[in-house]
């Protein structure tokens, strides 16, 4: 796992080497930079597979006409490695160079053949192009811009807007939609100019003109012939042992994250059952009970007999990373389980220099509590409206409580997600601020521009893609192709590589994904069920006790935390002056959701969070 960085145009080896600097965290073992006429290139190396110099980035084949930087992990590297053997001298053990020499006999076509996680930039000098890549889930991030005719491109929004001829220019439209999604949604970014390539694509630039292409995407497609679930059962289990299998390659110590969860609890399974020791596995728990998942950790770990590492930690532990939020988030993304995310990362990078997660089990197999309430919601649909009308006002009387994901939250949360199309409902019911509260927040002029903005419309154009598809296989697709990706895999890249330590997801290999896609959507959601074929396959793996409970997840107690101890931060953040300077929000409205959440009449939580995390993204990147 690394960092890298470049451009293709106009620069030098200052602003190469000013951009790997930026995200020198994540890759700590080592830089190389490589300024080659109009195109630099720069690496910050964590070193994971073959350790020896070697590994060095930028790496180029042996006529120095084709060069790459590279971040992330190919799993069938040694398979591909076989194939090119006798047309190619190999002069490392890396996975790298293999795509270097595979990209000589296929070019572009390359990117298909790569089973891992992967961000690239290729520069083939023959043909004067440089070409950027990203993998089929988008585990790895890959930024880029062109300013002028100058191609700019990094790991990290930070990287970017440390060239030279980098431009800073808040979009309002992605800050409209970030308000609304909690993240900005790809390929868009929080500046014009900037984006995000997209998963299952390449770029290609040379100097003039830019084009894309897809390289794969995911289908929802039945079983080529007819399988029972029994016969779903096994192929699901032996693909999920070949991807923790293939993910236990390393030539540093490796180790499990283990939450108790099922989807943690079945990587620590498949991760023992191919390992010849015993695997390590991490947890975090809280003195707090209310959030503290560790019990359940060590059942697990004591059921499998792995070698297990705790930390107990307190809120103020957790209080102390939000000052890191800043340098960490270059974009803004306000879900506040980065938090602990964070805290499990650097403590278990303590002891391993890689770790493997359970992400993606939720988006594959309808784990959420949303898939259950669209079964809700489709019988709610039929009551009378005027049944709905007197349901809506009477949630503007239920006793407001701070718990984390209260009663009185999840029916308010509820009732609010039919006033759009059941196509946005799922993020209505995960996002913050609505169509109403967004209105209200920006000053007018800034306000009336946003009305006319489709906030909507990278749901829809993802449902295009899939219009043939079953109403929840859509769902599926939105999920893994917008919060999975903009929300939970930025959190785990980005609290992850802060500690310089790589994460991999076996859940989300493309044959798992492929084969998840492939069932009925009764054979994950069956009724009131969630992961309904996981269950039982996990059954026969694990406690059931572990299979079947709630799922909790990572709560932060955030409602008390902005009565009590974020009070002076919230209070300085939003200040009458510092709103007013700004030019942005509308005071008067900051001033009352505060207001009422201090007074306890509303639980705003999460518009106040979303907001605090906009205000330090942009007093730390953007103003200064």
């Amino acid at each position: 796992m690394c960092g890298i960085a470049g451009y293709y145009g106009r620069g030098s080896e200052k602003d190469v080497r000013s951009m790997v600097s930026s995200i020198k965290y994540r890759g700590p073992d080592d830089e190389g930079i490589l300024v080659d006429g109009n195109v630099g290139l720069g690496h910050a190396r964590l070193s994971i597979i073959d350790l020896s110099p070697a590994g060095h980035q930028p790496m180029s084949n042996e006529d120095k006409s084709v060069w790459v930087v590279f971040n992330g992990e190919i799993y069938n590297f040694q398979e591909l490695k076989s194939q090119l053997k006798s047309k190619h001298d190999f002069r490392s053990n890396t996975d790298t160079e293999v795509i270097i020499h595979l990209y000589e006999e296929m070019g572009e076509k390359v990117f298909s053949q790569l089973n891992g996680m992967f961000a690239i930039a290729l520069f083939d000098k023959k043909n004067n192009t440089l070409i950027l890549a990203r993998d089929r889930m988008g585990k790895k991030p890959l930024y880029w811009g062109i300013f002028g005719n100058t191609l700019i491109f990094g790991s990290e929004l930070k990287a970017v807007l440390s060239h030279s001829r980098c431009v800073k220019d808040l979009d309002f439209e992605s800050l409209n939609k970030y308000l609304m999604y909690e993240y900005v949604p790809t390929p868009h970014t929080i500046l014009k100019n900037i984006h995000k390539l997209e998963p299952g694509h390449y770029a290609v630039y040379d100097g003039h003109e830019l084009r894309k292409r897809s390289f794969w995407d995911m289908a929802f497609r039945e079983f080529a012939g007819p399988m029972s679930f029994e016969d779903a059962e096994r192929g699901l289990d032996e693909r999920l042992d070949v991807a923790v299998k293939s993910r236990l390659m390393s030539d540093v110590p490796l180790g499990i994250f283990l939450s108790g969860g099922i989807d943690s609890s079945a990587i620590a399974y498949y991760a023992q059952k191919n390992s010849m020791q015993r695997v390590k596995t991490y947890c975090i728990g809280f003195r707090e009970d209310t959030f503290n998942e560790s019990g359940y950790a060590s059942k697990v770990a004591k059921f499998l007999h792995t070698d297990h590492y705790e930390k107990i930690l307190t809120s103020r532990d957790s209080l102390e990373v939000i000052s890191k939020i800043s340098d960490m988030l270059d974009e803004p993304m306000s879900d506040p389980s980065l938090i602990p995310t964070f805290l499990l990362s650097r403590f278990t990078r303590e002891h391993v220099t890689v770790a493997l997660g359970g992400d993606g089990g939720d988006e594959l197999f309808c784990g959420y509590d949303t898939f259950v309430a669209h079964r809700f919601a489709d019988m709610y649909e039929k009551f009378p409206s005027w049944f709905r009308r007197i349901a809506e006002k009477g949630t503007q009387f239920m006793p407001t409580s701070f718990k984390n994901i209260s009663w009185d939250f999840r029916v308010k949360k509820f009732i609010s997600g039919f006033d759009v199309h059941k196509n946005y409902r799922s993020q209505k019911w995960l996002g913050s601020f609505g169509d109403r509260e967004r209105h209200e927040l920006f000053l007018p002029d800034i306000s009336e521009r946003m009305q006319k903005a489709n906030v909507y419309e990278d749901i829809d154009g993802y449902l295009k893609r899939v219009a043939g598809a079953d109403y929840y296989e859509k769902l599926i697709y939105l999920y893994l192709r917008m919060y999975m990706m903009d929300d939970i895999l930025v959190k785990v890249d980005r609290a992850s590589m802060y500690n310089s330590l790589e994460v991999r997801s076996p859940m989300l290999d493309s044959m798992v994904v492929d084969f998840v896609n492939s069932m009925p959507v009764h054979w994950k959601l069956h009724g009131l069920t969630t992961k309904f074929i996981f269950k039982k396959l996990m059954e026969r793996h694990l406690p059931k006790e572990i299979v079947y409970r709630k799922k909790k997840g990572f709560g932060m107690p955030l409602a008390e935390w902005l009565l009590h101890d974020l009070k002076p931060m919230v209070m300085e953040i939003f200040s009458e002056n510092r709103i007013q300077n700004q030019g942005i929000f509308s005071y008067p409205y900051i001033q009352r959701l505060i207001q009422e959440h201090f007074s306890k009449k509303k639980d705003n939580r999460k518009l106040i969070w979303t907001l605090m995390i906009f205000q330090l993204w942009y007093n730390t990147w953007y103003e200064k």
